[in-house]
């Protein structure tokens, strides 16, 4: 009996330890969470929302920061993806993938006053926190809007070259020792690239699109981790690359009402004289690159405003990455005319770094009720 008693306490004693390494797991194996929206365009009007005619970019955005900040309390659904029916909680950052401010041409407001209306929203309007209990990151890029406003546009401009969100972006993101300025703002200089790291995964954001200048820093970048570390890239441009974004390879290359490139990117284009052309030429030249990092599991963009996901193969069909597409709160291609199709991405990162689920995220589908799209889960190693 004595030694019964003694067995007996003995496994009642470890019953606590084992409880507790079991919370610890539990808690360990909570995924990732961050969200990816893009295309805010401030200064423009949507059509129609919530009953409503003529709504202003800062009421649509409002409702998506919304319901960003109802995410916690929910649960993803049973899809099978990473983190598959668990309550999302944490939120480790938002992405804004670029065109924070519209183009300020045609009456629309300068950059500077857009600036300030998502700095109200999106950085003083989150209310969530990652999983150290800061408040969750605000990781905004520059769109060709907010690069349009900065350097000129072939079409007149409200108040002239407006660097406001693109300067606002660099100040929030690259965090120099004096804030850029527009003074001292060069837009070849003053690229907006940075790198954060997600439960194993190195994310790359770009600007604009990557370009001959962008992937000379990725493989600089790229050099400095393991070759197994799975990589994701987040740009504002689809990889099917617009011609009018490439400098003008007209006459003397400057922007002009004529030949209408934007002169946005660092090369002039290669695979034609108009903005109509076939990016042929520019896309090689992406997909060799890519080709040769294989730890390039992912593409994240903006710009042509609508939810997708797809696989990027190439001009030549000779490689495969997976792509995620966004939808823009006020410029979708869907969701313009059917609002309920307005959605924002939720992306899950397992703790080991293995997988990555991207959710559509629907926020106004019946009085602002939240629901959920397609998935897509990818295998990151």
């Amino acid at each position: 009996m004595k030694i019964l008693r003694r067995l007996l306490c003995l496994v009642l004693g470890t019953l606590p330890a084992l409880a507790g390494a079991q919370a610890r797991t539990s808690v360990a194996e909570v995924p990732f969470h961050l969200v990816f929206t893009s295309d805010a365009h401030f200064g423009l009007q949507r059509a129609h929302f919530r009953g409503a005619d003529s709504v202003d970019a800062t009421v649509v955005n409002a409702a998506l920061v919304g319901a960003i900040n109802r995410l916690p309390g929910l649960a993803l659904p049973a899809d099978g993806g990473v983190g598959a029916g668990l309550p999302i909680g944490r939120l480790e950052a938002v992405i804004e993938g670029g065109d924070i401010a519209n183009r300020a041409e045609g009456g629309v407001q300068p950059a500077a006053k857009s600036w300030q209306q998502f700095l109200s929203l999106y950085r003083d309007g989150l209310h969530t926190a990652d999983r150290s209990g800061a408040p969750t990151a605000l990781w905004p890029i520059v769109g060709n809007h907010d690069a349009s406003n900065a350097i000129g546009f072939y079409r007149p401009l409200a108040s002239g070259a407006d660097p406001a969100s693109w300067l606002g972006v660099y100040n929030m993101i690259m965090r120099p020792a004096a804030p850029l300025t527009a003074a001292r703002f060069k837009a070849t200089r003053d690229r907006v690239h940075f790198v954060r790291d997600v439960g194993g995964v190195h994310f790359l954001f770009l600007h604009i699109w990557p370009d001959s200048a962008e992937r000379a820093w990725i493989a600089r970048e790229l050099s400095r981790i393991p070759a197994t570390m799975p990589v994701v890239l987040v740009t504002h441009d689809q990889p099917v690359v617009e011609a009018k974004h490439f400098i003008n390879p007209n006459g003397a290359g400057d922007i002009n009402a004529r030949d209408k490139f934007e002169n946005l990117l660092t090369e002039r284009l290669r695979s034609g004289l108009s903005t109509e052309s076939p990016t042929i030429v520019e896309q090689r030249a992406l997909a060799t690159f890519i080709r040769r990092y294989p730890n390039i599991r992912g593409y994240f963009h903006g710009n042509s405003n609508a939810h997708e996901f797809y696989d990027w193969t190439g001009p030549d069909g000779d490689i495969r990455l997976p792509v995620f597409r966004v939808d823009s709160p006020m410029k979708g291609a869907k969701s313009a005319s059917d609002e309920q199709l307005l959605s924002f991405m939720v992306i899950s990162i397992s703790t080991d770094g293995a997988r990555l689920t991207a959710r559509e995220c629907r926020y106004n589908t019946g009085a602002g009720a939240i629901s959920w799209g397609e998935t897509r889960t990818v295998a990151l190693k």
